[in-house]
This record gives C-alpha cells, sequence and structure tokens, in this order.
C-alpha cells in the first residue's frame, strides 16, 4: 500500500513513517522541505516529496497514494477550508487519516460523510493517541458496564521526548482559556490548565496532570453515554508545570495570539530543559461503572521505556492501517475504530509494557457507612453517588442567630446571609477518596473537604483552619450528622467548644431534602439554620452549550 506521511519528518510524522515501513508499505514523506524529506527517506527506505500544503496540497497526489496521513498540524490553524486534504483524497480516490487533536477539527470532519460514503472512502480524524487509541481501550473497558460514570484519560510525556512545533501552538494555544466539559450530565465551563491530579501509572511513576481540551472531551460523552469525562496531560518537571500556569496567567490578562514566531519562542525555551528529567512516560485511560448494583473502576496504563514514547501517537494510525480493508467508508472521527488488542499488537514491537487491572470504587459515604448505604433512600445515594463532579440545584430558607458568637461564627465559616427563600446549587467534587463539597446560596458560597473518618460509620469535613468529626446514623432511608469531635489546627477542642449540630437529610415525596441547624458553644445559640430541598442538575446531550 503507499501511503503519503505529510509533516512526514516531523516528531510524529517520522514515528508513524518508521513504524509503516516496518510493516512493508510504499511510505512517501512529504514536507516542505526536500532536504529533510531525503535526509528521513534515506534513513528509512522512503520516497521524498517536497510540497508545501497550505499553497498547493494537490501536488503531493502525483504520486498516485493509497492513504494520505496528514501529521503535520496544527489543525486548528488550517485556515477557511480546513478540510482541503480530504476533499483532494476523495477526488483523487485516496483514504485519508490524521493526527488532529484539535477538538472542533476532529468532531468536524463529518461534513464529508455522505461524499465518503459515495465514493466508498475512509476519512478519520483524531487517529493518534486521542482519540484513537483512547476511545479503543475506553471501549474495551466498558464492555459489560451498565452504566458509565466517567472515563478518565491522562498522557504524561517524559521530559526528554523531543516537542514538535503543531503540539507546542495547539497547547500554547489553549492556555489562559476555558471549554466546556461534561461532568456529572452537565456542561460545566473549565479552565485549561486546572483541576490538576496526581496521575501514578507504576510505583515508581507518579505525576502531576491538569485538564486540556481534546477531541474526547466532545466526543466521548455521547458515544459511550458517560456521566463524566476528563482529559489531562501533565509535564515531568514541576518548572514546566509552573511555566505553564504562568503563560495561562498572562494569557488570561492579554489574550495574545500563538504566532509561529512566539511558538518558536516556547519551543526554545522548552528544549533549554530537554537534558532534565527521563525519556520514561505513559498513559493512563480509567472507566468508573456500575455492574448491577457494584461500582468497579477499571484502569488500562501504558509505560513508554528508552525514548519509544513519541511513537504513542502513531500506533493507532499503524493499527488503522493494518485492517483499514475493513473499516467502513464514512468521514468521521476515529472512535473505537480498532480493537484493544490490535492497539495493543501495534505497539508490540516498540519499548512499552500495559496493563490492565479493576477495582471496587465505593463513594465517600458508600466507603463510611458500608452495610448502611442500602438502607438509604435513592434520593439520598443520588446526593452522595459522586465519582467525579455532580451538582444539585434547589430552594432554601436561611435563619441566621442574632448573639455576637454566632455572628462571628457565621462570618469566619463564610455561613449565608437570613432569606424566606434563596435559590441553592451544591456541587460535589471527588478527589481521591474525600471531596470538595461546595454550597452556592444566591451567590453566597461556602466549601469544605470531607474524607473518611478512623472510626466506622464517621466521616470528617474540613472547614479552613478547623475540622470536625461527624457520626452518620442512618434513620429512615435519611440520615443525622451530630457532631462528635473536632481540632483546630491539629489540635482537639475540648467537648464544650464544640458547635451542636441538628441536621438531617431525607427524601419527602420523591424529591431530596436537607435541614442542617448548627448551635453556638457557651449557649450562644442559633448559628444558623437551612433547610430546603435539592435536584439533580441535568443538561441534554445533543450538542455543546
Amino acid at each position: 500500500m503507499k501511503v503519503i506521511v505529510l509533516g512526514g519528518y516531523g516528531v510524529f510524522g517520522s514515528r508513524l513513517a518508521e513504524l509503516l515501513v516496518r510493516d512493508g508499505h510504499d511510505v512517501v514523506v512529504v514536507g516542505r522541505s526536500l532536504s529533510k524529506a531525503r535526509a528521513l527517506s534515506k534513513k528509512l527506505g522512503c520516497t521524498p516529496m517536497a510540497v508545501d500544503a497550505r499553497a498547493e496540497p494537490d501536488a503531493m497526489f502525483a504520486a498516485s497514494p493509497d492513504v494520505v496521513v496528514d501529521a503535520a498540524g496544527p489543525f486548528q490553524a488550517y485556515g477557511r477550508d480546513p478540510y482541503v486534504i480530504p476533499r483532494l483524497c476523495l477526488e483523487h480516490g485516496a483514504d485519508y487519516l490524521d493526527l488532529s487533536d484539535d477538538a472542533a477539527f476532529t468532531a468536524g470532519l463529518g461534513v464529508l460523510d455522505d461524499q465518503a460514503r459515495g465514493s466508498e472512502r475512509k476519512l478519520l480524524s483524531g487517529v493518534s493517541s486521542v482519540p484513537g487509541l483512547s476511545s479503543s481501550i475506553a471501549a474495551d473497558l466498558c464492555v459489560g458496564l451498565d452504566e458509565i460514570l466517567l472515563i478518565d484519560t491522562a498522557i504524561l510525556p517524559g521530559n526528554r521526548a523531543p516537542r514538535g512545533a503543531s503540539v507546542i501552538s495547539s497547547i500554547i494555544g489553549q492556555l489562559g482559556t476555558s471549554s466546556p466539559v461534561w461532568r456529572g450530565g452537565v456542561w460545566r465551563d473549565q479552565q485549561c490548565w486546572s483541576d490538576s491530579r496526581n496521575v501514578r501509572l507504576a510505583p515508581d511513576l507518579e505525576r502531576s496532570a491538569q485538564y486540556i481540551e481534546v477531541p474526547d472531551i466532545v466526543l466521548f460523552p455521547a458515544f459511550f453515554g458517560a456521566r463524566s469525562v476528563m482529559f489531562r496531560a501533565g509535564m515531568e518537571l514541576t518548572i514546566m508545570t509552573i511555566g505553564m500556569r504562568a503563560v495561562g496567567l498572562l494569557r488570561r490578562r492579554w489574550m495574545f495570539d500563538i504566532t509561529p514566531r512566539r511558538t518558536a519562542l516556547f519551543q526554545g525555551i522548552a528544549n533549554l530543559f530537554l537534558r532534565f528529567g527521563t525519556d520514561r512516560g505513559g498513559m493512563r485511560v480509567a472507566v468508573v461503572g456500575r455492574r448491577g448494583t457494584e461500582l468497579i473502576r477499571r484502569e488500562w496504563r501504558l509505560i513508554a521505556e528508552a525514548g519509544d514514547g513519541p511513537y504513542i501517537p502513531a500506533v493507532a494510525a499503524r493499527a488503522v492501517i493494518r485492517r483499514l480493508a475493513q473499516i467502513a467508508p464514512g468521514a468521521r472521527p476515529c472512535l473505537a475504530e480498532t480493537t484493544r488488542t490490535e492497539i495493543e499488537q501495534a505497539m508490540a514491537d516498540l519499548a512499552v509494557s500495559t496493563v490492565t487491572d479493576e477495582a471496587p470504587s465505593p463513594t465517600l459515604f458508600q466507603t463510611v457507612l458500608a452495610d448502611r448505604w442500602a438502607d438509604l433512600s435513592p434520593e439520598v445515594q443520588s446526593l452522595h453517588g459522586v465519582q467525579d463532579v455532580e451538582s444539585f440545584s434547589g430552594k432554601a430558607q436561611v435563619t441566621r442567630g442574632d448573639s455576637l458568637i454566632a455572628r462571628l461564627i457565621a462570618w469566619l465559616f463564610g455561613f449565608p446571609a437570613a432569606a424566606d427563600e434563596t435559590p441553592v446549587t451544591v456541587t460535589k467534587m471527588r478527589i481521591g477518596a474525600g471531596e470538595i463539597w461546595e454550597r452556592n446560596f444566591g451567590g453566597r458560597v461556602f466549601r469544605s473537604y470531607c474524607k473518611p473518618a478512623d472510626s466506622p460509620y464517621r466521616f470528617r469535613e474540613r472547614f479552613w483552619l478547623f475540622n470536625f468529626e461527624m457520626d452518620l446514623p442512618v434513620e429512615d432511608g435519611g440520615l443525622r450528622l451530630p457532631v462528635r469531635r473536632g481540632w483546630l489546627l491539629g489540635i482537639l477542642l475540648p467537648r464544650f467548644l464544640l458547635p451542636k449540630s441538628e441536621s438531617r437529610e431525607y427524601a419527602l415525596n420523591g424529591v431530596f431534602h436537607f435541614d442542617v441547624a448548627l448551635s453556638a458553644p457557651f449557649g450562644g445559640g442559633l448559628i444558623v439554620r437551612y433547610r430546603g430541598h435539592l435536584q439533580p442538575d441535568l443538561h441534554q446531550l445533543a450538542s455543546l452549550p
């Protein structure tokens, strides 16, 4: 099969060209620089061709390719007709793949679907680590699950991996911006390079990763019917992570364009650190789902050694080309077009290892309540069934105490002002074994962090410098939350300094209700009481907001 690799002497294009040569294909390396194309072709045994794909893309079809793979990019900067190359493939009777990581470009290729079907041609976008590889792995992990609650992917390259200009342009171009992300059945605006999490690929390989937008964010919610979809990328060196945050802050204040000159500047700065860190990196795809009444988490982890990490973005294209005859005609994003087995076979000659495992994934209150969890009503379970992010909205009535100590405590903790009726939203985010709870009463926000206590049937909630431990007795399908212990800066408080909590959660007519009353020590009377109802927030999956 004759395959054109456009951008074939670039970071990922050159790796793909090498893999395709290993598979016995007739590879044509295409780019603007004939000398670079010749140098790589001489090394690999390819055919070089000099073409400026932005100025004269039709020139490459003089080679009469069976398949054109666009590994050049950046795909978000392809101008007025971003799909000129796949259109030309239709005209010249060639199949088309690209390594796009741009969500809009990849999702938009479907505009050519009718033409591609009529011509019996295969046009696939995103045939790379995302969404090509990630979707194939996620599809395998989803098998046998009744409900998909979360698909969470992370890519963690080694610092010594080469950095292509198109990838740098794509990532830097997102800094300082936000994009909608499907989390907890709701489209939520997410700041790029935020929501940092530690991702462990192996006992000796753990790195921080932050959100960036990739095609998975746009495509996975509807394709998999998932309740939450998240993607993060991470740097090996802390100084690089800090630098990305600094650029993000700068672009939020001054939204400068990412020109080729600025891309080259950022690339040059990044390359100053190439000799630090390692050439060891990897990828993780995790799926949390429900199988019957059981919540489970499945993970597929890949570790690339010996500098073979840059081959991974080319693996999906290699696997697709191997089975191109079995792929249905049409123009679409590359979503689960290959199996996990085919993906792993396509990296069998690389210094890559993979592992898959499965474990229970109980929520915070499932862990704390253990056998008592089943005694809760479905409405109360729903509020405490957080695997990623969930939000609930309703109305509340707020009463405030008027003693000096009550007002001081209410101010210190940020409790809401008195109101006969105010809108309320509660948002919960899972962080490891714990959760962040954010309550918004008519614009007045206060947060806490909750985690399991050391004692059974108890949990701890941290407000600022204070930690409180609460019992969780289950009564009539609901919960009571009395305070049992408390700490200030880690120092145990005597019982007479603890606030009194008369708080409960319960279901009424199929709706979750809450009634939280806190009283001050020393007979200070009521601090705050807020009571009302909440229902889950839900959006339609048909399109982005």
